[in-house]
């Protein structure tokens, strides 16, 4: 008998996670089709088989299912109902599938667009950041369709390891947005303690030994603190957007008449980081803002002693 095809798959943005994500799919056998705003980004997507696209719009030809992992919600509302956009190519029975972490009020919106369309939308934001992206390992947030979602399951488990369907369209990005509070206030404590034991002479990998499997332990303890501690403040996910995902909360908090008041204090901090040229860093470079209002110069890593 011969074999079912795997579906074909547009894929619109291929920048720190996208870029990965895409690779998993290629070596899982899907034929892809990519564009980007930065041709060169998806270079070793084309070389390893993909199919480059001058438009959104160009991505869905022929595709069955059309993905988006870009920055910010003006640019989903950009790749998908803009001029030369994706939603106006897709046909009936194909699937739109949103990787980025966006509104939940535009998710809702893409879906109602898409089906008057006869086309599936799927909000699907994910956690995990650039290693989560590389190493397959991401939690991915679904919002629409029990249906929808439940048939692009092979897709997903391609990309993640922890994949939950929440509810209904916009369902993914409340959760996401719930995702993001959680991180904000616990990287203030991973970088205020490491500022604090520095300041106290201590060796930081050691500390980190004693610390990061206990009750003080987390992802981005353990994760991210080691790239602090070395200096290193590469993004895994960049700071511009993390600002980005506290203010949609923050907005979406004053619509509920919730007070966070905890996240409106990282959002300032985070802020400041921008002020100070860190909107391209990753987002454990608050280390560097929470040193300069210490006037502390940080070092990271320091000899063991012996």
């Amino acid at each position: 008998m011969n074999e079912v095809p795997q579906p074909v798959v547009g894929w619109i943005g291929t920048g720190v996670m996208g870029r990965s994500m895409c690779g998993h799919l290629l070596r899982a056998g899907y034929p892809l089709r990519v564009y980007s705003r930065t041709a060169g980004k998806a270079a070793e997507l084309i070389t390893a088989g993909a199919v480059w696209c001058a438009s959104p719009a160009e991505v869905a030809n022929g595709a069955d299912v059309v993905c988006s992992m870009v920055g910010f919600p003006s640019d989903v509302r950009t790749v998908y109902l803009g001029s030369h956009g994706a939603l106006e190519r897709m046909t009936s029975g194909a699937t739109l599938i949103d990787f980025t972490t966006s509104e939940p009020s535009l998710a809702v919106e893409l879906a109602e667009l898409a089906r008057e369309r006869g086309v599936e939308a799927i909000d699907a934001p994910v956690s995990g950041g650039d290693v989560g992206a590389r190493n397959a390992t991401l939690s991915i947030m679904l919002g629409g369709s029990e249906s929808a979602c439940s048939y692009w399951q092979k897709l997903f488990e391609t990309l993640g390891k922890t994949i939950v369907h929440q509810g209904p369209p916009g369902s993914g990005q409340h959760t996401k947005m719930v995702n993001q509070t959680l991180i904000a206030t616990n990287m203030i404590g991973v970088c205020e303690a490491l500022l604090y034991a520095q300041r106290a002479g201590l060796d930081l990998e050691r500390v980190m030994q004693s610390v990061g499997s206990g009750a003080a332990g987390s992802w981005s303890l353990s994760n991210l603190g080691p790239r602090i501690i070395a200096n290193q403040f590469d993004p895994g996910f960049f700071v511009e957007h993390f600002v980005k995902d506290m203010g949609i909360v923050l907005q979406e908090a004053r619509r509920m008449q919730l007070s966070l008041p905890g996240l409106a204090l990282a959002q300032q901090l985070y802020v400041a980081l921008q002020a100070q040229g860190g909107s391209r860093l990753g987002t454990h470079a608050l280390q560097l803002a929470l040193a300069r209002l210490s006037g502390i110069d940080w070092i990271g890593r320091v000899p063991s002693r012996q």
